[in-house]
């Protein structure tokens, strides 16, 4: 009698969770849900190499222009119309792509600012067509 106790509880427990979601009815006029949560804001500021000379630490950025080449372990030298700098990109930034230095990129990123040097670690490399 015990065990038969114990095996209805431990079917109710696992099984609530299921009956307590709700579903039914979504009327095309309701507001579309987001699948997946994230932020919905302003997303990185249009940068150059020269204005990111300026900004804070820890800024966000988006930088259009071509990697020059490898200059270190992980480490760049990218180049837009107004000069070029120092990019930090780990290799699973690159996401399979296979850029040349013909190919135009968009970098997104954040601003690293030491005593000597300014450089841009970069969360994104998109090819822009």
């Amino acid at each position: 009698m015990m065990k038969k106790m114990t095996l209805a509880a431990l079917i109710a427990l696992f099984t609530l969770p299921a009956v307590a979601q709700q579903g039914g009815f979504i009327s095309p006029d309701a507001p579309a849900q987001a699948s997946q949560g994230g932020f919905t804001g302003p997303a990185a500021s249009p940068a150059t190499v020269k204005a990111v000379q300026e900004m804070k630490d820890d800024a966000w950025v988006r930088l259009e222009g071509h990697i020059e080449q490898r200059t270190g372990d992980e480490r760049y030298l990218f180049r837009d119309n107004t000069g070029t700098m120092t990019v930090e990109i780990d290799d699973k930034r690159w996401a399979g792509q296979n850029v040349a230095p013909t190919d135009k990129v968009q970098l997104e990123g954040e601003v690293e600012k030491e005593w000597s040097k300014v450089e841009v670690d970069v969360k994104s490399v998109k090819k822009v067509l």
